[in-house]
């Protein structure tokens, strides 16, 4: 739909475009607008760069509530095993 949208004869507009294969004028207008990024066209975040972008966000929450739990526990232990907290030395 991108390519005909690209391809368009003179008069044809968008809308058209998108009315006859039933979706949204603005949607066709943001997939218009993704493939020209990703075309290199015009300035913007590929597709492919978006996708990583995702994945790399997912792995930093991950990450930093891995480092929490780490944090939590290497506090506990360190409180367990102070003097008088939970040995029974005499």
């Amino acid at each position: 739909m991108v390519r005909i949208a690209h391809d368009r004869e003179p008069g044809v507009t968008v809308e058209q475009i998108a009315k006859d294969f039933g979706v949204h004028p603005m949607t066709l207008f943001t997939w218009l607008r993704q493939a020209d990024i990703d075309a290199g066209t015009k300035p913007g975040v590929s597709g492919s760069e978006s996708v990583e972008l995702r994945e790399a966000r997912k792995r930093i929450r991950l990450l930093e509530q891995e480092n929490e739990v780490l944090r939590r526990a290497a506090a506990y232990l360190s409180q367990a095993h102070l003097p008088g907290k939970g040995s029974t030395r005499s």
